[in-house]
């Protein structure tokens, strides 16, 4: 029997938990969960594959937005939620509910899929591509220095509805600037900062520091925990970042030191940062910080080529006509001519004969500037009809800065 896909109907959110908790080994308390995101979940996002009257797949989404480069910001779907019983696996089940998905998607006029994959080798064949990357930084406070002292103030903050309005304002202004953020959900600011029960999971209890600058605007944030250890009677806690965001560098410099400074603390480890943190080159001792971890993050999948090279800006002018494979769009394809100035750009799709031909996946993978567009399509291959175009791409694509999407989902 071949599985029906469609978005869930009220009454099936418990058997979708279900379905989605068993895919990935977990024993949550389903009514509670189901109780929690009835009101925040849009089941119309919620895909199911039905086996008969049984749920044995499970793919949702939410709505948000992608900063590109340049500041330009695009609807995207953010995808979570994904697995397939393994009583099912390898029937095409997978396929079909993103199937489903990408076409409603292109439907509401998102320009972008997103999500983070579990398993690496599962999302290339569906036109994403690995676009942004994630590290793990841990700092030795004992041997850390900083080359100068920070200006403005940090304060403790009460983790309450105003501290929140605060964070989730320097949050906006932050992402704004910065290719690879994209828009929170409200709920998510509650649970960052304890103030909403969680069944799935572990409620957030942790600490709340602002930053001001010296006409006492806030400025940035770091939200932490700490983890207490003692070694021969010293103390030897961890301070763990679960978030820090500054629109500044004194902001910056200010909060890595606070929570360098805290007492009683060897140790600050923050998890999901960039790995193109500045951090080591403001410690006299940059070996006092390293990095670890280093993986993908966030994947982007483009539905509308033209759209989103357009949206982005280019550090460079070029002239190029590009020619994307994609089994999703009528006849496998489509031939967009980029021209890319200073000043803006323009792509729009054409009939003329292209100067290099690659997969989605590869330009999904190169678009947010941070993976080299002659890495992307090792995998899937790139065809230059005109000699030199793959470079000239590899070139127009790359950015100053790299990406970073700081929000798991």
């Amino acid at each position: 029997m071949t599985p029906v896909i469609r978005p869930i109907h009220g009454e099936e959110l418990r058997s979708f938990i279900d379905a989605m908790s068993t895919g990935f080994l977990d024993r949550p308390d389903v009514d509670k969960v189901a109780e929690e995101v009835r009101p925040l979940w849009d089941l119309s996002r919620a895909w199911a594959a039905f086996d008969g009257d049984r749920i044995v797949g499970t793919f949702r989404s939410w709505a948000s937005e992608i900063t590109v480069p340049g500041g330009r910001q695009l609807p995207a779907a953010a995808v979570t939620n994904v697995t397939v019983l393994p009583t099912h696996r390898r029937r095409g089940i997978l396929r079909a509910m993103t199937g489903a998905e990408h076409r409603a998607a292109r439907e509401r006029g998102e320009a972008a899929s997103l999500l983070y994959a579990a398993e690496y080798p599962i999302y290339g064949r569906f036109g994403y591509g690995p676009a942004c990357r994630i590290a793990t930084w841990t700092l030795d406070t004992r041997a850390a220095a900083f080359r100068t002292a920070p200006t403005g103030t940090v304060e403790f903050a009460a983790t309450g509805p105003e501290s929140r309005d605060i964070i989730r304002g320097v949050y906006e202004a932050w992402r704004a600037g910065h290719a690879g953020e994209i828009r929170r959900r409200e709920f998510r600011w509650e649970m960052d900062l304890g103030l909403r029960d969680v069944s799935w999971g572990t409620r957030w209890k942790g600490f709340l520091a602002l930053h001001r600058d010296d006409a006492g605007a806030v400025d940035g944030y770091v939200r932490y925990r700490a983890e207490e250890k003692w070694e021969q009677n010293q103390p030897r806690s961890t301070v763990q970042v679960d978030e820090l965001h500054s629109l500044t560098d004194d902001a910056y410099l200010a909060l890595w030191r606070f929570v360098a400074d805290v007492d009683l603390v060897a140790r600050v480890k923050a998890e999901s940062r960039t790995p193109s943190e500045r951090l080591p080159w403001l410690l006299v001792n940059a070996r006092a910080v390293q990095v670890s971890d280093v993986a993908d993050g966030m994947w982007v999948r483009l539905f509308d080529v033209p759209r989103a090279l357009a949206a982005r800006t280019y550090d460079r002018e070029a002239s190029i006509v590009v020619e994307v494979i994609d089994e999703e769009v009528p006849h496998g394809r489509v031939c967009v001519a980029l021209e890319a100035g200073l000043d803006g750009a323009t792509a729009r799709e054409t009939t003329r004969s292209p100067h290099l031909t690659i997969h989605v996946g590869a330009l999904g993978a190169a678009y947010l500037g941070g993976t080299r567009l002659r890495d992307a399509v090792t995998a899937t291959g790139a065809d230059e009809h005109r000699p030199g175009s793959l470079a000239a791409a590899d070139a127009l694509f790359r950015t100053t800065d790299e990406p970073w999407c700081s929000t798991f989902f």
